[in-house]
This record gives C-alpha cells, sequence and structure tokens, in this order.
C-alpha cells in the first residue's frame, strides 16, 4: 500500500494502482452494484484528455513534454490498455467528477513514469482548462457518436442488405395476408420482406439525424457554463484537434449553458434507438408467428435449425435468435425511459444523471448492435419460404373474395364468404352455390397475381 493526500487528508492506495485519492475514495463510498463506468466512455474520455492536452499546449498553458507525457497514457488506453484501472462504479456522483479525476489521476501517474520526473498534476495540468462538468457531457456525446458509427450502423446496413436480398429470393411468391392476426387479402412474401427492410432503413436514418446534436459539445464550458479558467477559443480548437484525430465533425454547442444542463441530444438518440428496438420487434415477432408450426402453426417460413430447442421434446426448432432481439427491445424501452426521466433532471446550471445517461446509452448501442448482427447471421440469412404452405393457405383464404367487390358487390361477396365459412366449403363452390357466378367467371376474376397491385 502506498499514502495518497488531499485536501480531505490522507488514504491508502494498493500498490499497482495507478489512481490517487479521489478515485480511492470513490471506489469506497459507492460500493453500488456491479456497473462499471463503461469501456466506450473510458476511450472517449482518452480522446478528450488527448485533444485537450494538445489545445493547452497550443494555447500556452501546458509544455511540449506535459503534452507528450499525457498523449504517451490516452494513447495506451485507446489501445486497451490498462482497462482495469478505471474501476469506478456508475452509482457515484451525478456530474461523474470522479471518473473525470479517475482519468486525470491514471494520466497524471503514468505520464509522469514515462517523463521520469514530476511533470503532471491531475488538477493543474491534465485538467486544465476543463471542469468535470463540461468534460463528462463532452465524453458522453463522442461515446454515442463513436459507438453509432463504429457499431450500430454497420450492423444495421448488413441487416438491411440482408432482408434485400431475401426480397430477390422471394420474388414471385405471393401468401396471403393477414390484418388484425386474420385473414385478409394477398401480397408478394417480396412486399413483406421489403416492409422489413423499409423498417431498418427508416431506423437507419434516424439514428444519423441525432449526430449533428451529439456532436455538439460541451467543453469550454467548464463549471457552469461560463468559460471560467479556460482559454478564449478553446472549444473551438479543442474540436478542430478531435475532429482530425477522429475524422468527425466534433463542433462546440453554441450555448453552454444548455449544454452542461440539457440533455436533449441523449433524449432524441435514445428515442430513435428505442423505435429501432421497436421495428426489431415487429419483424422478429413476424418472423416467430409466420415461421411457427412446423405443423400446427402458420408455417409459412423456415427458421434456421441453430441449437436443439428443447430438453425433453426431440426435434423441436425454437425462434431463440427472435427471442433474444425481442428481449433487447424490451431492454433498450426501459433504457429509454430512465434516460428522458435522467434528462428531465437538469437542476439549474447541471444535470447530475450523466453516468446513468451514459450507462443506458452505451448498453442499448450495443445490445441493439450485437443483436442485429446475431439476428442477422443466424436468423435471416437461412430464412426459407415453405411453398406448400403458402400456396395451401392462399387457395384456401375466404379474402379472395374481395376481388369481386366491383363485380358483385360488397354484400353478396360478404354472403359468399359467410357461407364458405358457415358450411365449410370453397369460395368458388359458395359462390355457384348461391348462382352469383359460373365456374369459369369466378375463375376469370379470382386470381391471386391480379390482387397484388392495383387495378390497371
Amino acid at each position: 500500500m502506498r499514502i495518497e493526500e488531499d485536501v480531505l487528508g490522507t488514504i491508502e492506495v494498493a500498490d499497482g494502482c495507478y489512481w490517487k485519492s479521489q478515485t480511492q475514495r470513490s471506489l469506497e463510498n459507492f460500493p453500488i452494484g456491479k456497473e462499471k463506468m463503461p469501456e466506450p466512455l473510458i476511450r472517449a474520455f482518452a480522446l478528450l484528455k488527448l485533444s485537450c492536452a494538445r489545445a493547452n499546449l497550443r494555447s500556452g498553458i501546458i509544455t511540449s513534454f506535459q503534452e507528450a507525457a499525457i498523449a504517451h497514457v490516452c494513447r495506451r488506453i485507446l489501445d486497451g490498455e490498462l482497462r482495469d484501472q478505471f474501476p469506478l462504479s456508475v452509482w457515484q456522483t451525478g456530474s461523474g467528477t470522479q471518473t473525470n479525476m479517475n482519468l486525470n489521476e491514471v494520466i497524471t501517474t503514468l505520464g509522469n513514469q514515462f517523463a521520469g520526473t514530476d511533470i503532471l498534476h491531475p488538477n493543474d495540468v491534465v485538467n486544465a482548462s476543463q471542469s468535470s462538468n463540461d468534460t463528462f457531457p463532452s465524453a458522453l456525446h463522442i461515446m454515442a457518436v463513436m459507438e453509432i458509427k463504429d457499431r450500430l450502423l454497420p450492423a444495421l446496413e448488413t441487416m438491411a442488405e440482408c432482408l434485400r436480398t431475401l426480397e430477390s429470393r422471394f420474388a414471385g411468391i405471393i401468401k396471403i395476408g393477414r390484418t388484425h392476426l386474420q385473414d385478409a387479402t394477398p401480397l408478394y412474401l417480396s412486399g413483406e420482406v421489403s416492409g422489413w427492410r423499409s423498417m431498418i432503413e427508416h431506423s437507419q436514418h434516424q439514428v444519423l439525424d441525432t449526430l449533428p446534436y451529439l456532436q455538439e459539445l460541451a467543453i469550454g464550458a467548464t463549471a457552469v457554463g461560463s468559460g471560467i479558467n479556460s482559454p478564449e477559443g478553446f472549444d473551438a480548437l479543442f474540436c478542430r484537434i478531435l475532429s482530425q484525430e477522429t475524422g468527425i465533425d466534433f463542433r462546440p454547442d453554441p450555448n453552454k449553458y444548455h449544454a452542461l444542463t440539457s440533455k436533449d441530444a441523449c433524449v432524441f438518440l435514445s428515442g430513435a434507438l428505442k423505435g429501432l428496438a421497436a421495428n426489431l420487434m415487429k419483424i422478429a415477432n413476424d418472423i416467430r408467428w409466420l415461421a411457427s408450426g412446423p405443423r400446427c402453426g402458420i408455417g409459412e417460413l423456415i427458421i434456421p435449425a441453430n441449437e436443439p430447442g428443447s430438453s425433453i421434446m426431440p426435434g423441436k426448432v425454437n425462434p431463440t435468435q427472435c427471442e433474444a432481439v425481442t428481449m433487447v427491445a424490451l431492454q433498450v424501452m426501459g433504457n429509454d425511459a430512465s434516460v428522458g426521466m435522467a434528462a428531465s433532471q437538469g437542476n439549474f446550471e447541471l444535470n447530475v444523471f450523466m453516468p446513468l445517461i451514459a450507462e443506458n446509452l452505451c448498453q442499448s448501442i450495443r445490445l441493439l448492435a450485437d443483436a442485429s448482427d446475431s439476428f442477422t447471421r443466424r436468423c435471416l440469412s437461412g430464412l426459407e419460404a415453405n411453398r406448400p404452405v403458402i400456396e395451401s393457405n392462399l387457395e384456401n383464404s375466404l379474402m379472395l373474395v374481395t376481388c369481386l367487390n366491383p363485380v358483385i358487390g360488397y354484400k353478396k361477396a360478404a354472403r359468399a364468404a359467410r357461407t364458405a365459412h358457415e358450411q365449410g366449403i370453397t369460395l368458388k363452390e359458395a359462390i355457384l352455390s348461391l348462382g352469383y357466378l359460373s365456374g369459369e367467371e369466378f375463375d376469370e376474376y379470382v386470381q391471386p397475381e391480379k390482387m397484388v397491385h392495383p387495378l390497371s
């Protein structure tokens, strides 16, 4: 053990831990839950500290030796090292102050080791021109943007491309439609799949729509939005440096008071994620219903047999990928409710629910990305049409009578459908028994391939 000192006194820190007193106090004061600050947030903080050091160097706040030491440690963090040095709970101070100081302290200790002398201080050098109040919301936004671009959007594009392939594979297959869980008029199976594909494309665009707001950063606001202890133009300089480092157009939030107290960009993103979750829920439910059976359900689709479905029933194949996606969807919807409530608590000059927002957004993005990828590879890509069942259901549907509305009228068509259902006969037999049409006329008008598009 070694002794670290701060304004509250001394505290013991274990050898091998590169943090100092504030991190240690947080560890001891917040032994709550198992959720640790998300690794993507720590990476975002490393990018932030690296960019701040460069901006401080150009502003004459720190020396080139100090900047080099900070950069060295930040690069190690970005390379995936030192993960065990960031052990703090999500359930800490609502501004994330201890996590900001955790970064400052670890960078200081290892930066001084790198330099061979004590040239860094966690507050005076590594945190120069900053406050926890503007670094945490900035890192939160950086994390969200990076996770969206690196994880979520690629997974969604892969799914959309797979659905486009399914559309092509299912071209020309006519099936019965369903509304209110009841038989409806026919449609192309490819048309049904195109609806799923369009859902994913719409979700892609909606997530993309959140990026301009997330790319506005709070940096330069320091403690309350006034920018105290930050040099003029620091925010713009920082954003230029960060943009060069990441290839993403980050910008200063034009109103720093808004940047500290409002989390509306996070709510906007969370809403888009909830919309995606709702779309994924619908697609997964459609597939598991259409694949239900194989003999006593709908059975129009065949899902891949990825694993044995039952510990007691041999040969059972369950829609497990669909179930995983729907559980993820519910978790994301719950996360969204928490994010919305947390964002409403921006009292005066600061929101103090930011670690919760960071945890929920990170979890939602990663769950949606991972679930989408798994669902695409292990379910969608192997989906098959059960043509005999599709054709049988289409042939037996009473809703084919809809095309006769212009011919015999709605009232007679309804009577024919009811008669067929009550007597257990075909629609054609009902039409003939009621004398509405001849057999030749029925065959001329009732053709499913003519019912899958508007009248010409």
